[in-house]
């Protein structure tokens, strides 16, 4: 067994770099074994966030720089991004609120603007998809309806949706993802809301369990459907964690066969939560779960250093993918030297940011790469076990059978492994404390 070894210590692209290693001896106390046999979800990719915010930071960028960036974050030697997510209206991360309509008036006359995200959004998914040479598979989520839909008539602040707009509101829905499906886009799938459980101070909007499963079942698939949609999907949740089950049961209840709904999308703000995804996983095996939404916040790791910060986006990708993810989505692709633009000062950090007329990467991306460059859209999850649980660990069998394994140690010393399949053969590695590894065999 010969394994590729790729590191990192976060700070540069070392990991980029290759080296075989020779089989190793036999040693029963300190095993990683691999179980191909043993198969668990399908994967279909990782991405990040077309928020107007980074739309606008990488128009900001000379044309080469430019050009960089998307090979660094969806180009063959970059982070090979196969995913992306565009908020439908504005969000936080816009320059000020917008939405596709100002007032009842406008849909009745069949006005309907998407003047921002052609000068934002759209190009920049476009030129994506040129550099990656493959459609970005879309997810859309709505931060909030057009204020004059909504119970409190903003559209930031929470508030509901009007239960006389629901209609209309589906059907701005799919027109979006006809408009952007229009343009060249590869819409793959929409969510009802993001975060439909929190009221905050810029775009948002509630919606209980019973009205989101009801409004997904009655109608945004209906409206999906007239729109020739037929096979773009609906998420539903869209937040955190500690809440995705019992939310899931609530929908679900009132989602009629719960045909309508594809799958379950969850954000990591509240906590790791990980066996909450098996339990959701364990009640509806046809549903699919994605992740949707994670970054630095300013708030919350303003004391970490950069390779802390790496290390946490890899301990919750490996539980998010260990526990039955089917994507990963991170949050905006690029942002400005503040951690923004943010019309709100809801700044956070992104894994590349503007600095001095160009861009940096910072250490999550290279800790993000160790997953994008070698785990592939189709790959298939194996299970595993290994001696020691502060080893954290995902593998995976990729589309043309090569294997693949990503470990974290979280423990304060080195530790040496000794990677098996059969129990027979294998390869010994050593794994410096706080180091992420991605292994690849055949």
């Amino acid at each position: 067994m010969k394994l590729t070894v790729i590191v990192s210590d976060f700070e540069r692209e070392r990991y980029w770099q290759k080296s075989s290693m020779r089989e190793g001896r036999y040693d029963e106390r300190r095993q990683l074994v691999v179980y191909p046999d043993c198969p668990g979800q399908t994967f279909r990719g990782f991405g990040g966030a077309f928020t107007e915010a980074a739309g606008w930071s990488w128009l900001r960028l000379n044309q080469e720089d430019q050009e960089a960036f998307l090979a660094c974050c969806f180009g063959a030697d970059g982070l090979r991004y196969t995913m992306g997510r565009v908020h439908m209206n504005s969000c936080d991360f816009s320059l000020s609120s917008y939405a596709c309509a100002d007032c009842e008036a406008d849909l009745e006359a069949g006005l309907f603007s998407l003047e921002r995200d052609e000068r934002y959004l759209i190009p920049f998914i476009q030129a994506a998809q040129r550099v990656a040479g493959r459609p970005i598979g879309l997810l859309l989520s709505p931060w909030s309806p057009p204020a004059f839909m909504k119970s409190n008539r903003d559209m930031n602040r929470g508030g509901m949706l009007l239960p006389a707009f629901w209609g209309k509101w589906a059907a701005c829905i799919a027109r979006f993802a006809a408009e952007y499906r229009a343009a060249g886009c590869g819409v793959r799938m929409v969510s009802v809301q993001n975060e439909p459980a929190a009221t905050q101070l810029w775009e948002s909007c509630r919606y209980t369990g019973e009205a989101e499963g009801r409004f997904a079942a009655e109608y945004l698939r209906p409206a999906l459907d007239k729109a020739g949609l037929r096979d773009v999907g609906i998420l539903v949740w869209d937040h955190n964690k500690e809440r995705l089950y019992r939310r899931a049961c609530e929908t679900m209840a009132a989602a009629g066969d719960g045909s309508a709904i594809a799958g379950f999308a969850f954000h990591w703000y509240a906590g790791d939560h990980f066996a909450a995804l098996p339990l959701v996983r364990g009640r509806w095996p046809d549903k699919e779960l994605w992740f949707t939404e994670g970054c630095v916040e300013y708030s919350r790791f303003r004391e970490a250093s950069g390779p802390e910060k790496a290390r946490g986006y890899a301990h919750d990708i490996i539980g998010n993918l260990e526990n039955g993810a089917n994507a990963s989505l991170d949050w905006n692709l690029l942002l400005d030297e503040k951690g923004g633009p943010n019309h709100a000062g809801n700044y956070c950090e992104a894994p590349v940011m503007l600095r001095g007329g160009s861009f940096v990467k910072n250490p999550t991306y290279y800790a993000i790469g160790h997953f994008s460059r070698y785990i592939c859209p189709g790959a298939v999850r194996l299970n595993h076990s290994v001696y020691d649980s502060r080893l954290e660990c995902v593998a995976f069998r990729n589309p043309d059978g090569g294997r693949v394994a990503v470990i974290l140690n979280r423990a304060l010393e080195k530790r040496t492994i000794w990677v098996t399949e059969d129990g027979e053969t294998g390869a010994t590695v050593s794994i410096a404390p706080g180091q992420l590894m991605t292994l690849c065999w055949e």
